[in-house]
Order: structure tokens, then sequence, then C-alpha cells
């Protein structure tokens, strides 16, 4: 999605701030992702906590995607927007009783264990269901993602998974617990990975264990990689499309896979950051001693990403073709975080422009929130306006 296809006069009209969604740069996104996947034989299970608006979901499931997800209520969004329950995968380093009871109804998939504690309680529950669950354990491979530190999750200081060191003896206690069946292993080392070797790093790691439980006669049904791919942030217009091609490719060069091992990702970000975008008005331009405000009517409640990891998004005006000026684009919570980019060249900005932030289609509209008693935003789709 680029500056110039957003239906400029058709927004114009709408209430802002709200979530703008290119449902053909969705479809060509998934497009690319079925293409990849397929070459290879993988299985990509979408990570809901990316975007769980009821009109992306369903056309993600469209696709014949499964669902990642780290919450009891993703697993409902998941099932009402047509996942089959069998495609589902539940992780989460704190799963609740209620979570897991609903996964065990459900019949899902797998549920990816991060601890022993944990994998105790779901085989209590299961019994007490007469269930079987299906488990894959999150192995925590203590690789670097070199990303920011607010979105690794795969080091040994993480709170995520089970250390390799604490595997041998979840092993020996595994064939007490009999309302359990193991399936595989899982990782996740983090978010908007854009080094190739650090999914390298991840192979390598993925082999020796599968050498160290094939010392004890083990062999896994899968190996899922998790997510972490990321996107072009700062030129969404030139790269639009996330190295998919390449991504998959690394994990069938590197890793080992044994016969009739199944191989597994859960990609969210990469497969819906780019095609959304989140819309605002400008209030004010307010002129300071040593700055210039562009004040919008959107903030950190619409697209915490900014304040909350220091992350950059492209921000255009869309309604202004005067000559760019220097401005520090500004929501109105009353927090001094409240800042989406500062010293930003923007073409001349005046009263009631609409600004774009853009690759806001993953963590913007999931993550908004009411702070400041603010309404929550609507959301439009390109092929319904």
């Amino acid at each position: 999605m680029n500056k110039g296809i957003f239906p400029v006069e058709k927004l114009k009209g709408l209430k802002t701030p709200f979530y703008y969604y290119d449902i053909e740069w969705l479809r060509k996104t998934l497009g690319e992702v079925q293409a990849e996947t397929g070459r290879y034989g993988y299985h990509e299970h979408f990570a809901v906590k990316a975007n769980a608006n009821p009109r992306i979901l369903s056309v993600i499931a469209e696709y014949g995607f499964g669902a990642d997800c780290v919450s009891g209520g993703e697993i409902e969004a998941a099932l009402r927007a047509g996942f089959p329950a069998n495609k589902i995968v539940f992780a989460g380093v704190g799963k609740a009783d209620w979570e897991i009871n609903l996964g065990l109804e459900s019949n899902i998939a797998c549920f990816n264990v991060e601890s022993l504690a944990e994998l105790r309680i779901l085989n209590d529950l299961a019994a007490a269901k007469g269930k079987m669950a299906t488990i894959a354990f999150r192995v925590n491979p203590d690789v670097d993602a070199h990303t920011h530190e607010k979105i690794t999750t795969g080091k040994r200081e993480n709170k995520f998974g089970i250390n390799i060191g604490q595997l041998p003896g979840i092993l020996d206690e595994l064939p007490t617990l009999r309302n359990v069946r193991f399936s595989g292993i899982h990782f996740h080392i983090g978010s908007q990975i854009t080094d190739m070797t650090v999914f390298q790093a991840l192979c390598a790691r993925a082999n020796e264990l599968q050498e160290i439980l094939s010392s004890r006669g083990i062999v896994a049904g899968s190996l899922n990689f998790g997510g972490g791919l990321g996107i072009d942030y700062e030129q969404p217009n030139e790269h639009p499309m996330p190295e998919f091609k390449e991504y998959f490719a690394v994990f069938h060069r590197n890793v080992r896979a044994y016969p009739g091992q199944q191989i597994h990702f859960e990609l969210g970000r990469a497969m819906v950051g780019q095609c959304g975008a989140l819309i605002s008005k400008v209030l004010y331009v307010k002129e300071g001693e040593v700055k210039k405000f562009a004040i919008l009517d959107a903030g950190f409640t619409e697209l915490i990403r900014p304040a909350m990891y220091d992350a950059y998004h492209l921000i255009e005006n869309l309604t202004s073709e005067g000559a760019p000026e220097v401005y520090d684009v500004v929501g109105p919570i009353c927090e001094s975080s409240d800042v989406f980019g500062k010293d930003r060249p923007l073409n001349h900005v005046s009263r009631n422009d609409l600004i774009a932030l853009r690759s806001a289609g993953a963590y913007g509209e999931v993550m908004a929130s009411q702070y400041n008693c603010r309404q929550l935003p609507a959301a439009y789709y390109s092929d319904s306006l």
C-alpha cells in the first residue's frame, strides 16, 4: 500500500481517527505467504495478537492458515472468524485455568507449554475432562534476535519458554503425565527481525535440540519456529512486501528435518503490518519557540508503538501538496510520551489535513485503549467504502 492509493476523497467524510485497511494488499500478501509455505509444505498459523479485527481475521482464515493464540479471548476470536479448531495453537506463559479448559473443550490442535508447572496443571485439567491434550514444549533457545529489548523473547533471562538446561528433567517426568501427548518443539525468539542470520542461528539451535531428543529416542512430530519476520517501517512505499521468499528459504536450507516431520510458523506482523494505516486529522498547528507541532486527534491510545517501543512509523500528509516543513507530530493525550515522531518533514500542514500513520496494520488497532476516556476508533476497508 502506498500514499497514492489512499481514496482520499472518500476518507475525508469519515470521523477521525480511524483505521484503514487495504484488503487488496492484504490478499496479495497472504497469497505470497501461501505460495512460499506451499513451496516447502510448511504450515502457517497467523499470530492473532498482531491484529484481531474480525474482518481481517476472516480474510486470513479464507486462505487456509491456522491461528496462533495467546489468550482464551483470542481462541474465541479465531473460532468466530472461521479458523478450524484443529489448526489453532495456544501459547502464552500464563494460561489461566478457564483458558486451558476452553482449549480442551474446543479440541484445539496444540498447547505450547512454557514450564513444568504449566505442564502439570494442563495434565490435571485434561484428566478432569477425560481429555488428552496435545502439547509442544516452547524451548528458549538463547538466541539474540538483535531487536528492541522489549520484543526479544528467546534469551535465557526472558520470561518465556523452557531453558534448554531444564528440558531433560521435564522429559524425565513426561511419561508419568497420562493426559498429555508430546507432539513437538516450539520456538519464538522475538519480533521485527530483519537480519536473516538470526534465523540461521535459530535453525542451528533447533538441530542441536533434535540431537538431544534423538539421544533419548524421542522424535518431535513437529518443529514450530514461531514468527518474528520484520517489515520496512521507514520505506513502506518502496518495500511493502516482507522478505517471505528468503525467510522460508533460510529454514529450508538450514533445518535438518526428519522424515515426516512438520514445520510450522506463526507470522503476524509480516502478514498484516503493511495493509493498515491510522488516519488522523490535524487539530492545531502550534508554533513554539523552538518547535512546530502538528497536533492530531489520534494519540498513543490508537497507536502505542512509538510511545512504548520508540518505534518509527512513516507519517504522510494526504491532503496537502505544499512545500515540506519540519514538525513534531503529536497527539492529544495528557502524557509527554504521546509523540508519533519528532522533526518529521511533512507537506505544509493546516488544520483539518488528513494524516496517515503508515504500517499500522499490526499492533495498532489491537492495542488501542480508552485511556483519558477516549472512544475506540472505527475501522474501514478498501473494498467497502
